[in-house]
């Protein structure tokens, strides 16, 4: 072994000990559907201004939701309950206090010029419009004028220290028409002496910050400024995260407080993780058949992603739910992705030039495969990261796994598995014998692709035919049989039950499923009691489910039975939307860059229709849209761009690398060239998917069955959607090498260079 493996050994051995350190010595913060969590119900009550109208309510979940992924608490439910209450479920909250006094505040900012000192808070203003309130910090008691600006006009407000690090402060920034407020309340503040030259911020109807303007008479602070007092770094954060949320439109009352268990029973946990665990265990089988010893030393390195990626997990103290867990077992098998582009890549090599030896191979392999591996990841990494940054609720959640997965993944592939492998085949053993690397011949797939020789691109029409009556009959699906969208986007009811009799909480999920509703939440709570959330019912159907629950619980009593909105409502919704159109917008820049427009434009059209067709079969076969399809349609994005990236870089590749062969020609080749690796990759995950399906219980059946199709539909469109519209866009706009073909022959033509 060189000096130099033995130092990036050592190094790996160094991260993954840390690793191993963090995750013995930190508990993980499980979701509510693993944990249960702390439970809420807020009362709304309308004001003279404002009425607690299911509008209103509507709009102050929204402000919650802002309020609690500031907490840091993701993979929260926030639904309105009935019209004028709204039920809130934060899993892995340490301090419940802390939380319900965040939850109940109104957050009313405004900000005032000083008029000067009053007697009392009784006392009378001297103008009709001015308000008399106390300074927290010092007690004085101060008239102020009418309100110059409001919460509403602050864009972020952050914990700061000073540049001197004493004590904390507030930083705020202004939108436009609060710089504009602001600037002209303190431009006259710095021409005034005593109190007048003051500016008072006040929360809820307390002065928390009284500051002089000390600016030169002249001047204006815009822009943004800072609120002063006597903070700490906590209740610094506390009031910036109440800033930044915004203020309820109208005051909230908690009236109920108490911690429920998890929404899915041990029985479904177990079996959802016995899956994963039958289906790591096939995919490294496959890939060791596949590839020998260096798809061995690659499992080796899989394991290493799924440690990377929990200890990952723990430092940012992200929620970890079952769909985030299925997201990231799943991504455990495409993390083989990068491995397996890596060793086609190195066949390619040593069947070219035997000569050159094993290692050098090996190493070339993964020189020419980094650029598919970083186009790749990026592309998803930078939807990951606009998901977490403009979205909120489940969305922003994936949006941080989705991150965690494809770092670790990289670190894994481009680090872990060069070690391990590169260290592999330099042995003498491996030397003497290459078979047994895996890597000596190109593999059976390929040498059949290469005799059969398919010329896929001469059918380009008919492939694409085929795709869009696939859409046409999905749309169908879509508008005519109609989605049936779970709770999560409709609403529905939840009742509360005491029982006289002792049942386990699978006992009665067993109960409420043979009643017919095998998709409802079922709960415990601290009190005894079972929750059951449903989709809109009718008063004989939630008998029914009493009934079942009397059967094995004795003498049922309904403790509570509220109407509730949706908890993915159309603030959520639209958010999610706005990511995803950015994300878009992004990744076909990116592309644009990296490629030309015409392949991230293709790339994005492959992308619509993987999920519009996935979408079309749960709509024909009545599957329900939920949560859990959300978290499926999201990693099915990222499975069909990873996918079609691929093909497109073999086809940059080889377009810009040959002077030879029509561009139809060349993406062919290009196709073919890439479909080991699509065939290796795509068996590798379905391993664990079809594992999730058949073991993995009513919890993660859909979400592994939605996988599944949209791995067969990507996979399919890359190659058979995406390249032969990539052939005619072409014709279109053409890429580089026509057009300095083209400049070659005629030194004159001062066409541009695309």
């Amino acid at each position: 072994m060189s000096r130099g493996a033995l130092i990036r050994l050592l190094l790996v051995l160094g991260l993954l000990a840390g690793c191993v350190a963090l995750g013995l010595n930190k508990e993980p913060r499980l979701g509510l559907d693993l944990r249960g969590g702390a439970q809420f119900i807020l009362q709304a009550e309308s004001t003279e201004d404002v009425e607690a109208n299911a509008e209103n309510v509507d709009k102050a979940v929204e402000v919650l939701r802002g309020r609690v992924d500031a907490l840091g608490v993701s993979e929260s439910t926030l639904i309105r309950q009935g019209e004028d209450r709204i039920l809130v479920e934060l899993p892995g909250v340490d301090n419940a206090d802390d939380a319900e006094e965040a939850l109940g505040q109104t957050a009313q900012l405004t900000i005032h010029p000083v008029i000067g000192q009053a007697a009392s808070l009784d006392a009378e203003t001297n103008k009709k419009n001015n308000v008399i309130y106390e300074d927290a910090e010092t007690g004085e008691i101060l008239e102020l004028g009418p309100t110059a600006l409001t919460g509403d006009n602050i864009n972020s407000a952050d914990a700061v220290q000073p540049q001197q690090g004493v004590g904390w402060e507030v930083s705020v920034d202004f939108d436009g028409e609060g710089s504009d407020a602001f600037g002209d309340l303190s431009g006259t503040a710095a021409c005034e002496t005593g109190d007048p030259g003051r500016i008072a911020i006040v929360l809820d109807e307390k002065i928390i910050s009284s500051p002089d303007v000390s600016v030169p008479c002249g001047s204006r602070i815009e822009n943004g400024t800072n609120i002063s007092g006597n903070f700490n770094a906590e209740s610094a954060r506390d009031l910036a995260i109440l800033i930044e949320g915004g203020a309820l439109p109208l005051p909230v009352t908690i009236i109920s407080d108490r911690l429920v268990g998890p929404t899915l029973g041990a029985a479904a946990i177990d079996a959802s993780i016995e899956a994963g665990i039958i289906g790591l265990i096939l995919t490294g089988l496959f890939i060791f058949v596949i590839y020998r010893l260096v798809g061995g030393l690659a499992t080796i390195a899989l394991a290493s992603y799924a440690l990377l990626s929990y200890a990952m997990l723990l430092a940012l103290g992200s929620t970890l739910t079952l769909p985030g867990l299925a997201g990231f077992v799943l991504a455990i098998g495409l993390a083989i992705d990068a491995n397996v582009l890596v060793f086609e890549r190195a066949r390619e090599e040593y069947a070219e030039n035997p000569r050159a030896g094993m290692r050098r191979a090996l190493q070339t392999g993964f020189n020419k495969a980094w650029t598919a591996i970083i186009d790749s990841n990026v592309t998803t990494l930078l939807a990951a990261a606009l998901l977490f940054l403009l979205a909120s609720g489940p969305v922003k959640g994936f949006g941080v796994t989705l991150s965690i997965g494809v770092i670790a993944s990289m670190i894994s592939a481009l680090v872990i598995a060069r070690v391990l492998t590169e260290i592999g085949v330099s042995t003498k053993v491996a030397s003497r014998k290459p078979g047994i690397t895996g890597l000596s011949n190109i593999g059976r797939v390929r040498t059949w692709l290469n005799r059969k020789d398919p010329d896929l691109m001469s059918r380009r029409r008919s492939w694409l035919g085929i795709s869009g009556a696939a859409m046409v009959l999905a749309l169908i699906g879509i508008f005519g049989v109609g989605l049936n969208l779970g709770v999560e986007f409709t609403g529905g009811r939840t009742m509360d039950y005491s029982l006289s009799q002792d049942v386990s909480i699978d006992d009665a999920r067993d109960a409420v499923a043979g009643a017919g509703y095998p998709e409802a939440v079922v709960q415990t709570a601290d009190t005894g009691d079972i929750t059951v959330r449903t989709s809109r019912i009718s008063d004989a159907e939630e008998q029914s489910i009493q009934d079942a629950l009397g059967e094995i619980g004795g003498t049922v009593t309904k403790e509570d039975d509220q109407q509730i909105g949706a908890s993915l409502g159309t603030e959520l919704r639209n958010k999610a939307l706005i990511a995803f159109g950015i994300a878009l917008a992004v990744q076909m820049l990116y592309l644009a860059v990296r490629f030309k427009w015409t392949f991230g434009v293709a790339a994005v059209i492959a992308m619509f229709h993987d999920v519009i067709i996935v979408t079309g079969v749960f709509a024909w076969l009545g599957k329900p849209i939920d949560g859990v399809f959300l978290a499926a349609a999201l990693t099915i994005i990222g499975l069909s761009v990873n996918d079609t990236v691929v093909v497109f870089d073999r086809i940059r590749e080889r377009w810009t690398g040959t002077s030879t062969g029509t561009f139809p020609e060349v993406a062919n080749r290009a196709s073919i060239e890439t479909m080991p690796r699509t065939v290796n990759t795509g068996l590798g995950a379905m391993f664990i998917l079809a594992a999730l399906a058949v073991l993995g219980g009513d919890s993660l059946r859909d979400f592994a069955i939605a996988l599944l199709i949209g791995l067969a539909i990507g996979t399919y469109s890359s190659v058979f959607t995406a390249t032969p519209l990539l052939t005619y866009f072409q014709e279109r706009a053409p890429f580089s090498r026509e057009r300095r073909e083209r400049k070659e022959r005629d030194p004159e033509d001062s066409g541009a260079v695309v």
